[in-house]
């Protein structure tokens, strides 16, 4: 039976469109109250919601078989991830959807408030030429203060470096390495960033240490004439001292698209013209939302088919920065721990998993817990999360070792996974593109590994191919992809197979009896 997810709130197609061709079956019910959603939810082994609807612990509890949960963006503040843990629901969300757009906003907001453009434009359309009123400031040469160098702040750091700005900042979980990179001057604390900034802008989550972030003793230690923006959340800037301090005159201009308790109709800040306001438009691009879309079905996707999910908010996560590096790898790990598993035919003992390049900075216990899942799903001994990894492995007398290299042979980025002698590499050179096989027990290869798979393993001499390929051609066995593996340090080659046709002991035994020199043969299925 398919599986159902369903989505009550307005996403773009490139959602539903993913997931259909997935075979999952979709339902958009939009505009239900929580009472309409709790007769129905029960039906659903995934949920995509955007910041609208209210998930709910009660809701959770009446969903009976909710697998997903998918926030069709970055926050997941309408969501109660606790009660989703609680009954094991994976609670994932699109963290790299929109921040191009969420930067081009900051930065037109403060060009906005620097030239006093939504001012100048009211006024031409009320038939007023007043070009003194619209006295502006350059950014060229000004100090801009970035309260949060993550994703959004450093491309803002880099579009406002861009305008000839100096930049400072202040980010507790930034390395220096990261700041230096961006041009950017961090500090230990907001006292010491404060009465530097011309402009003020934030790019931070909102948590019980973000909320009144800036209050009055902020502001007043502010620059005289500084002006702030905010298209990260409300709540960060105490909105009634801000709308003090502006009709004080100490902040010149401020552009904010977040608010507490949205909608806002009515707020301290609407009696100044100085204020632009705009509707939380910070994601409401169409290529935001496209991204959205498409990264949300898929990260459901995953979650409905058990593999571990990226950017699952209640369980080990890839950090955002890397998140479309590492993405790709968690399916390729999967299809690792199964080869893995079927070559040794037994469960092994022992699992390294060393991440090199790129990927080396994700949490590599997302790759662990899928080249894990991969081994036990296809011996059929169990479910693994990153959060349960190192425990079903000593369940299963697994021996981890996990590491990460900045070597990465030639590659951007690769995977390679140790299980007991079986050794293999991957690499994934396009996020849209299959991985690809590059070693196996010391073998170099590059092929991408089919549903099918022959892999012998003989002494090398003439016409060993051929002998293979007359019995498979006699059984109807179609030969899709081939290469041979060599090693210098030993005389043995390693054949690898991609193969179209079902094949019974009956060819295995004929194919093991025909090879001379025959070393050993797997037959893989994927």
């Amino acid at each position: 039976m398919a599986k159902r997810v369903l989505v009550t709130e307005a996403v773009d197609k490139a959602c539903t469109s993913i997931l259909r061709s997935r075979g999952i079956a979709v339902d958009m019910k939009l505009g239900l109250n929580t009472d309409q959603l709790k007769d129905i939810i029960g039906q659903y082994d995934g949920m995509i919601v955007r910041s609208h609807t209210q998930v709910t612990r009660e809701l959770i509890e009446a969903a009976g078989k909710l697998k997903v949960i998918g926030r069709a963006g970055v926050s997941v503040d309408n969501i109660d991830v606790e009660a989703a843990t609680d009954h094991n629901v994976i609670v994932c969300n699109a963290p790299n959807s929109n921040i191009v757009s969420a930067a081009e906003l900051a930065m037109g907001l403060i060009i906005a408030a620097s030239r006093s453009i939504p001012q100048a434009n009211e006024a031409m359309h009320h038939g007023v030429w007043d070009r003194a009123a619209c006295k502006g400031t350059e950014l060229y040469e000004k100090t801009l203060a970035i309260f949060g160098l993550g994703r959004v702040g450093g491309l803002v750091a880099q579009r406002a470096a861009a305008f000839g700005m100096k930049l400072i900042g202040y980010d507790p979980y930034c390395s220096r390495d990261r700041a230096t990179a961006l041009g950017v001057e961090l500090y230990d604390s907001i006292d010491e960033v404060l009465p530097q900034a011309d402009y003020i802008t934030v790019h931070m989550p909102k948590t019980e240490e973000t909320t009144g972030m800036f209050g009055p003793l902020e502001f007043a230690k502010m620059k005289d004439g500084v002006i702030v923006i905010n298209v990260a959340r409300g709540g960060i800037y105490d909105e009634k001292a801000l709308s003090d301090f502006i009709a004080a005159g100490k902040v010149r201009a401020v552009g904010v698209d977040v608010f507490e308790g949205e909608p806002v109709i009515t707020s301290p800040l609407h009696e100044f013209d100085q204020a632009i306001l705009t509707p939380h438009i910070g994601a409401d691009t169409s290529e935001a939302q496209r991204r959205a879309g498409a990264q949300i079905a898929n990260y459901v996707a995953l979650g409905l088919a058990g593999s571990v999910v990226p950017t699952a908010v209640n369980l080990t996560t890839v950090p955002p920065e890397v998140v479309d590096v590492a993405a790709p790898y968690v399916p390729a790990c999967q299809l690792m721990g199964s080869m893995a598993a079927q070559l040794n035919r037994d469960t092994p003992q022992y699992l390294g998993v060393t991440a090199a390049g790129r990927i080396a900075t994700s949490d590599i216990q997302v790759f662990v817990a899928s080249t894990l899942k991969g081994i036990l799903d296809y011996k059929e001994k169990g479910v693994v999360t990153p959060k349960n990894a190192e425990e079903v492995a000593h369940r299963h007398g697994i021996a981890i070792e996990a590491s990460t290299t900045a070597a990465s042979d030639g590659y951007s980025s690769s995977l390679t996974i140790t299980a007991d002698d079986v050794e293999l590499a991957i690499t994934v050179a396009d996020p849209q593109r299959p991985a690809r096989l590059v070693s196996l027990f010391g073998y170099r290869f590059d092929l991408v590994p089919g549903k099918r798979q022959l892999i012998f393993r003989y002494s090398d001499a003439p016409g060993r191919i051929g002998v293979i390929g007359t019995i498979l051609g006699e059984h109807g066995i179609n030969i899709t992809t081939m290469q041979i593996g060599k090693r210098s340090d030993i005389d043995s080659a390693l054949v690898f197979m991609n193969v179209e046709g079902d094949l019974d002991d009956a060819v295995l035994d004929e194919l093991r009896e025909s090879i001379d020199g025959l070393e050993d043969l797997w037959y893989i299925v994927l």
